[in-house]
């Protein structure tokens, strides 16, 4: 895990590997309650008799949100940036999903700081971001996140 305290700091890592957080079973209690927080109980999530026989995974997948939703759980884990007075969540930029997350699999986070910028005392970072699936080539999504972060003076 890195540390990063100030604006300075965070800009050395630009064009560089953040790193990687550990692994995350998603798993299909994990998916139901998902199911039920966004009301999306689509058959192909939330039924593993029918996704056995119906779906070409021969399983249930997690929501695509789902895996989205655990960006900040995997960035926390890569990266503790401290000394702050507030962090937001900016946006999600190019995500394209590319593989779906099969239920019991592995999954992790890759982040690498693709553009970082001052906007008066403001630190603007660009996270590209890559989920893998444990046995997977292609990753369950790709993309970019962007933070704000209020760093105290």
């Amino acid at each position: 895990m890195i540390i990063i305290k100030n604006h300075p700091e965070f800009e050395s890592y630009l064009g560089k590997e953040l790193g990687i957080s550990g692994w995350h079973t998603i798993s299909q209690q994990q998916i139901n309650q998902f199911a039920d927080a966004t009301i999306d109980h689509q058959w192909i999530h939330t039924d593993p008799e029918r996704a056995q026989n119906e779906s070409p995974f021969k399983a249930t997948i997690a929501h695509g949100y789902l895996t989205v939703s655990m960006l900040p759980y995997f960035w926390h884990q890569i990266a503790d940036v401290q000394n702050l007075k507030m962090q937001i969540n900016y946006s999600i930029e190019s995500l394209r999903f590319a593989h779906p997350v099969v239920v019991d699999s592995q999954v992790r986070l890759k982040a690498k700081l693709v553009a970082i910028v001052n906007l008066r005392g403001v630190t603007k970072a660009t996270i590209g971001v890559e989920m893998e699936i444990d046995g997977q080539k292609k990753p369950a999504y790709t993309g970019e996140v962007v933070f704000l972060y209020h760093f105290i003076d």
